[in-house]
């Protein structure tokens, strides 16, 4: 298998499965979108194998990415409490039923990777990526190099931030992605919204907004809802910056679906990340480029490298 052939980037998510056949140039040639089966956790070979056929990418070596806690390096989904699954032995699995070279990786890490070699970080080395969708998350690239240490690497999320907060997916209270996700933003505007003598919803409850919602309520002027969204900010930039001073980075990338907000996010976001920050120390925030894209594009980097690190 040489570096002159194709490669597929797979971006798993809890209901969308995101596929790209790219050429060595980075050019996609194909892409394809299904929906994620719920029984994946025992299905996982034959939904690769369909997925392989559906974009005409046999043979080619696979670049797999998930959610959750992810070994990397011995490429095992440890936990995802979304897809239903502890210690997958993910890469194993896929490369005896298929016969390829497959590189098992974390999906904002691969976004992060993604947005480097295609999008809004392709010009810096030094950078965090962000993404903030149902769940909070960050990647971090150091000198170029992407920071993966351990399956809790980056894992800013499930730092308690309200300790008498929502209950999170992982059992905690508080943790900041309870707060500062696009599903958290929402959900604790519902939970102050009317004053309700109902429970505020934990994770996992129907919210029966979204954030987008909560942001065209920012941009009319609505006291409340522009009290929780500079709230959930403060507590991300709070987190964030003790990370970004530390690695000494130079871009903050933001992605995943709260960024549609544009400008009604990244200006307050800007401002935020500022004061709490040393005097010195200028971060660029920008919005990411590649949208659901990103991690898929950013899975074929992985498989490519695998590629040529087996020549």
């Amino acid at each position: 298998m040489g570096e002159g052939q194709p490669v597929i980037g797979i971006d798993v998510g809890g209901t969308r499965i995101k596929v790209a056949l790219v050429a060595p140039d980075g050019q996609v040639l194909r892409d394809h979108v299904r929906t994620t089966p719920v029984d994946l956790a025992t299905t996982m070979v034959e939904t690769i194998r369909d997925i392989v056929h559906a974009i005409g990418g046999e043979g080619c070596a696979i670049g797999l990415v998930v959610p959750g806690l992810v070994d990397d390096h011995e490429g095992v989904g440890v936990w995802a409490a979304n897809l239903g699954w502890t210690d997958l032995p993910i890469r194993a699995m896929v490369e005896a039923a298929l016969g390829v070279p497959v590189a098992v990786g974390h999906d904002v890490r691969a976004g992060l990777l993604g947005e480097h070699h295609h999008g809004a970080a392709k010009d810096c080395d030094d950078v965090v990526f962000v993404a903030l969708g149902t769940g909070l998350a960050i990647a971090a690239m150091s000198s170029g190099a992407v920071v993966s240490g351990t399956p809790w690497t980056g894992e800013l999320g499930h730092i308690v931030v309200v300790p008498d907060g929502r209950r999170c997916g992982c059992g905690q209270l508080g943790c900041l992605e309870t707060v500062a996700s696009a599903r958290g933003i929402a959900a604790e505007f519902v939970c102050r919204g009317a004053g309700q003598s109902s429970p505020a919803p934990s994770e996992g409850e129907a919210v029966t907004i979204g954030a987008d919602h909560v942001a065209a309520l920012v941009d009319s002027g609505d006291a409340l809802a522009t009290q929780v969204w500079q709230e959930s900010i403060d507590h991300l930039t709070g987190a964030l910056a003790p990370v970004l001073t530390t690695l000494g980075t130079q871009r903050v990338v933001i992605g995943g679906g709260l960024i549609g907000a544009g400008e009604t996010y990244l200006r307050p976001f800007r401002g935020s990340l500022a004061a709490r920050l040393p005097q010195r120390m200028e971060v660029e925030v920008v919005a990411a480029e590649l949208g659901d894209r990103a991690a898929s594009l950013g899975a074929a980097v992985l498989a490519r490298a695998l590629i040529q690190s087996r020549q």
